[in-house]
């Protein structure tokens, strides 16, 4: 007997999320591109806190995920060890 003991992540705060209304672009730039609006964008944002708890649960490794770049987070993971 298999018992799916894996849960899906619960996603719906991504429909309250400033960037689901921008657009990818200023979350996920090209490397060396600046990362200043995708930041403003998060400032704004009502679930910032939620969003970067999801990145940091799922180690994204790419994009602005709660106002922080990948740098940020690698650097936020480091400390927190």
């Amino acid at each position: 007997m298999f018992i799916d003991t894996v849960t899906t992540p619960d996603l719906t705060w991504q429909q309250e999320a400033l960037c689901a209304q921008t657009g990818a672009d200023f979350f996920f730039p090209e490397p060396g591109s600046s990362v200043r609006e995708a930041k403003r964008i998060c400032g704004l944002c009502p679930i910032r806190s939620a969003c970067l708890e999801y990145a940091l649960d799922n180690d994204e490794c790419f994009g602005v995920w709660g106002g922080l770049s990948e740098k940020e987070r690698l650097a936020l993971r480091r400390t927190a060890h």
